[in-house]
């Protein structure tokens, strides 16, 4: 639902870079992510791809993890 102003609480959304920084990777690992349907979820706005903060974060936590062998079950 959108607020008074108009803008929706996602908003704004990451670019590819952006969303990188954000989970302090490379842009190119974004992008295999992408390709292989692992990665964080996102939205096609016409050709360019965008992410909302809030995915990232629940990515993220999904990936929390406790010992290194439950980071093995991950990949």
């Amino acid at each position: 639902m959108s607020s008074p102003t108009g803008f929706h609480s996602d908003l704004p959304l990451l670019n590819q870079d952006q969303a990188a920084e954000v989970l302090a990777v490379k842009p190119r690992t974004m992008e295999g992510w992408r390709f292989r349907g692992d990665g964080p979820p996102f939205i096609r706005v016409g050709r360019h791809v965008r992410y909302r903060v809030r995915d990232l974060h629940a990515w993220l936590d999904e990936r929390t993890v406790g010992s290194t062998s439950a980071a093995d079950q991950l990949s």
